[in-house]
């Protein structure tokens, strides 16, 4: 069975910064596109930032400057440095992988993790 698991939210002063991680696990053939979603209350999912297996960025023009998207090829896991965190940046933070595996037949399946709370207090 094939699980994205986050960790590293928390409660955060504006200014300062925070590191989410994001393990994939299972038997795993690859992983393509891996990415970092958010939800604020009575808001829209939106993408926060993506990184693709060969290394290609993308990021939200919100957070493009303070945060950063990179991934670990051996460790199946994808990480979001947070700097310079604003109130608006309080959200639950989902990550998100397309992933290939035995489960899914070596076809690649859109994987979600459950979410990780990150709170920026003013």
């Amino acid at each position: 069975q094939v699980q994205l698991v986050e960790s590293g939210g928390d409660l955060v002063q504006a200014g300062g910064s925070l590191r989410l991680s994001c393990a994939a696990s299972g038997i795993i053939f690859r992983i393509d596109a891996m990415g970092w979603y958010r939800q604020a209350p009575g808001k829209q999912r939106e993408l926060v930032a993506t990184i693709t297996s060969s290394g290609r960025t993308n990021y939200a023009d919100s957070v493009k400057g303070r945060f950063t998207i990179s991934r670990d090829g051996a460790k199946n896991t994808v990480y979001l440095q947070m700097n310079s965190l604003k109130p608006e940046d309080t959200a639950a933070y989902y990550c998100n992988a397309d992933i290939m595996s035995i489960a899914t037949g070596y076809r690649p399946k859109d994987y979600w993790g459950q979410g990780t709370q990150v709170t920026v207090s003013s």
